[in-house]
């Protein structure tokens, strides 16, 4: 009889969580190496037919697939990963997560890699936009005026991280939405996750004056192409806020550059905002193209001249178009469910994977 185990994960019932191992007993044979390799005991041993057994699944560690990578005949699968990384987007299990780090840092913390001082600056909130219900565009400048101060030379594509003032909470990452400024100042674009802690100070508590911790800038999601590559941006979201960082630096650096084409998907239309600054570059670089790609169309919705809007997936649109991009480099930013059908999708248009750089967060 299988024993069922009612732990949670993360503060999720873990009988509300489809994961565990399937055996394909055609496939199976009777090696043992999932029974004796897995810690969990989630496999017992049927010594007449010589086959593996999964007698308690609900004990199967959430995310392992040990047992399937090491069985010899690929005899075991398991449920697909998009369940779980929708679970581990969602506000409270992060919070769970961040809570046992904290409760656990006196065993867990490794001070040797503690950011050095000099990459943590105080800024001042300086602008707050409210863009929808659901999106601010926040303005920070550094509260000190340093000649070499980080911010003036970070490179389009990079992100910070940010603390709660006052709290013990963990650092959030936002990519930096503009390209570097003379004044150090950076923007942020901040979507409002459900009952995320650090949106939610952001919404309801930061006002304009407020000083922040600022780590970074950080990442290695930035612009490697040669000056003539042809470049294809793709962003999911607020996936927008590096790639806009990365095409406003391009043009301020050539103008003239041919041939960049940005992609960008949204649920509805309202999910698209700074139409003003697409519809510039458009304006400034005939060689620019630039598509919106959404389920919905909302009524009232202005779409600025010559930025063109379908009603379809990011996935859609690179293949029912006549696209080869083998000579594309691209740039994806989004939510992590999205990256493998964009990736699959991207090269069967001819690119390479090599050429495809990636900056996916959660949420």
């Amino acid at each position: 009889m299988t024993k069922i185990n009612f732990k949670s994960w993360h503060n999720i019932p873990r009988d509300k969580i489809n994961w565990y191992p399937i055996v394909d007993e055609d496939a199976c044979i009777g090696c043992g190496t999932c029974v004796i390799g897995c810690g969990s005991l989630v496999y017992k041993f049927d010594f007449n037919s010589k086959k593996a057994k999964v007698v308690d699944p609900l004990s199967c560690i959430v995310g392992c697939v040990t047992c399937a990578n090491t069985c010899p005949t690929k005899a075991i699968s398991f449920p697909p990963l998009d369940e779980i990384y929708s679970l581990l987007s969602e506000s409270k299990v992060h919070h769970a997560i961040e809570d046992e780090l904290l409760s656990k840092k006196e065993n867990l913390e490794w001070i040797d890699i503690l950011p050095h001082k000099d990459k943590i600056v105080s800024m001042i909130v300086d602008d707050i936009s409210h863009i929808r219900k659901d999106l601010i565009i926040v303005k920070l400048k550094p509260k000190m005026k340093v000649v070499d101060d980080s911010f003036c030379h970070f490179m389009p594509g990079q992100y910070v991280e940010l603390w709660i003032p006052e709290t013990k909470w963990l650092s959030r990452a936002y990519s930096i939405g503009n390209s570097p400024h003379e004044d150090g100042s950076i923007e942020l674009q901040i979507r409002r996750i459900d009952e995320g802690r650090y949106s939610e100070w952001v919404f309801e508590k930061m006002k304009v004056g407020d000083t922040i911790s600022v780590r970074g800038p950080l990442g290695n999601f930035t612009i490697c192409s040669e000056t003539d590559t042809p470049i294809i941006f793709i962003a999911g979201g607020t996936g927008f806020a590096p790639i806009k960082s990365m095409i406003e630096q391009l043009f301020k650096i050539n103008p003239d550059r041919k041939n960049i084409l940005l992609l960008w998907g949204a649920r509805d239309s309202n999910g698209f905002y700074e139409l003003e600054v697409i519809h510039s570059w458009i304006k400034e670089n005939t060689h620019f193209k630039c598509i919106l790609a959404t389920k919905k169309i909302l009524d009232g919705f202005i779409l600025p001249k010559e930025v063109e809007i379908v009603e379809s997936s990011l996935v859609d649109v690179i293949q029912n178009r006549n696209y080869n991009l083998s000579e594309y480099d691209a740039y994806v930013a989004g939510p992590p469910a999205m990256m493998p059908y964009l990736l699959k999708s991207l090269m069967t248009k001819g690119i390479k994977r090599d050429r495809i750089r990636i900056d996916s967060f959660g949420g």
